[in-house]
């Protein structure tokens, strides 16, 4: 079917004029409103004002401008039927026959620290989403574009035949339902209670890119963004390497949560969702020297997540192995240099935060979500044996305490001097993470502390730690036999500290 008439309303004027301009040479009549119309106009486009269309004024501010049955009937017309254009032509409508429109831009808006209810409220879109989902709903003989990416296909379509393809139609109006779907989400998170967990959940993602492969090579897969980018992966600019893949993100992921919770210069190595190497030190070189120390095998192939800007020293130290990424909040262009002579090496950089949201995953036919496990420093933890920590004892205890988090369960941590020294993970003994903590720790684990992600359920895992080397513990608490795990604690003449929070990470 031919298009005659198209109404274009955007908020994202990207590519708007040379689109309308090559829609006019088409010799297609161009309705629009608002700031879109005074955009076209401006650059000398043909265009009919809504209002001249419908006889009827802006009003309310512009909250209403194209809610008028000769805009609606023009679009939801089904051409199919004789009795719909003979009403049309009763009624003096004429068929709109393309409908370009994206949406105010509510996200955008809300991202800003500052933003108030008024703010966000003046920014949901009404008569935009009402335009798009009939155009979508009409779909057999309207055409429909939401993505200013999408212009230069449905232009040539236009110039080769008259019309777009019944084929193009179907999947903009799919992508026409997406993006009203995502704006209704995007407002529904906002005005949300994140405490609280609502009826139905709304999930929706914005593609940022294809991946390499999945967790396998067989596996497609792309990353999506939930709601603004201002802070998490979603954020995150590569600035140099191979393409990234699925478990390259999952990892620096996890590499980028841990290292951002730890006190400055903090470097962390991730293998597989889980530290191979942490530690804080008297600057990001010697930090990293120290994370590196904790299990040189492990971090070959590796991810590098530092919490200060990337200087040459470090990353002269970095490139000497082999490393899949490396992700800072900013790297100097002398350490760029460095770095960038490893053609492969992927280089992130992000804001230095990470979103608070809910964490999702899924499972058959659903989706478990739960608030995130926030940051816990070990405040208002109590001592409960007979010997107290000293203050190094404290520091190290509190830093063990924030890694454990980042291990998967069950998790046991040996640190020493601000060092992870062996990290026991993903064990179904308590016994067995700490004996394999101990393993890795390489024999340093003499005068560390240790965290345990859960209580000790017997006092087994806390003889494994002792024999390990530990000199302080720090546990949530909560068993049943706490009693008698302290009583182990005091005959072993060790400080022990309950937090009263558990880190399991399944």
């Amino acid at each position: 079917m031919a298009i005659r008439r198209a109404l274009l309303s955007v908020s994202d004027k990207s590519g708007l004029v040379e689109f309308a301009r090559g829609l006019a040479e088409a010799g297609i009549e161009i309705v629009s409103s608002g700031g879109t119309a005074a955009a076209l106009a401006a650059a000398n486009v043909p265009v009919m004002k809504v209002a001249d269309v419908t006889g009827a004024p802006e009003i309310l501010g512009g909250r209403v401008k194209t809610l008028h049955p000769k805009i609606h009937g023009g679009i939801l017309a089904d051409r199919s039927k004789p009795e719909h254009l003979e009403e049309l032509a009763e009624q003096g409508i004429e068929a709109i026959d393309l409908v370009v429109c994206n949406l105010y831009p509510f996200e955008r808006t809300v991202s800003h620290p500052s933003v108030t209810d008024e703010d966000a409220v003046e920014q949901i879109d009404i008569g935009g989403p009402a335009m798009v989902r009939a155009a979508a709903k009409n779909f057999l003989g309207v055409t429909v574009v939401v993505d200013p990416s999408r212009y230069p296909q449905v232009l040539e379509e236009i110039r080769s035949t008259g019309k777009v393809s019944q084929a193009t139609r179907r999947e903009l109006a799919v992508e026409a339902f997406a993006h009203t779907s995502a704006y209704d989400a995007a407002i529904a998170a906002h005005f949300g209670d994140e405490s609280s967990f609502p009826e139905r959940f709304v999930l929706s993602g914005r593609k940022v890119m294809d991946l390499r492969y999945g967790e396998n090579p067989h596996q497609p897969a792309a990353f999506y963004a939930t709601g603004s980018r201002d802070g998490g992966l979603a954020g995150a600019e590569q600035l140099h390497g191979k393409e990234l893949s699925f478990n390259n993100l999952l990892d620096t992921d996890a590499a980028w949560k841990l290292v951002l919770e730890l006190p400055q210069p903090s470097a962390a190595i991730i293998k597989h969702s889980n530290p191979c190497g942490v530690a804080t030190g008297s600057s990001l070189s010697d930090a990293y020297g120290k994370a590196l120390e904790c299990d040189r095998t492990s971090a070959f192939g590796g991810i590098v997540a530092l919490n200060v800007a990337c200087d040459r020293a470090t990353a002269e130290a970095i490139a000497e192995i082999f490393t899949e990424v490396v992700i800072a909040p900013a790297f100097g262009e002398d350490a760029l240099e460095a770095l960038t002579s490893k053609k492969n090496l992927r280089i992130l950089t992000a804001p230095a935060r990470v979103p608070a949201e809910f964490d999702v995953r899924r499972v058959g036919g659903g989706l478990l979500v739960q608030a995130a496990d926030g940051v816990d420093r070990a405040e208002g933890a109590k001592v409960v044996t007979k010997a107290e920590p000293t203050e190094q004892q404290w520091a190290d205890l509190r830093f063990a305490w924030t890694v454990v988090k980042h291990v998967k369960s069950n998790a046991i941590v040996f640190v020493k001097d601000g060092i992870a020294l062996g990290v026991g993970a993903g064990q179904m003994s308590r016994v067995e993470s700490t004996a394999l903590a101990a393993q890795r720790s390489g024999g340093r684990s003499k005068g560390a502390v240790c965290a345990s992600d859960a209580f000790f359920p017997f006092r087994d895992g806390l003889d494994a730690a002792v024999a390990a080397g530990a000199s302080a513990v720090i546990q949530p608490g909560g068993s049943v036999r706490d009693e008698e795990v302290i009583a182990a604690a005091d005959e072993h003449g060790i400080p022990m500290v309950f937090t009263g929070t558990r880190h399991f990470r399944h």
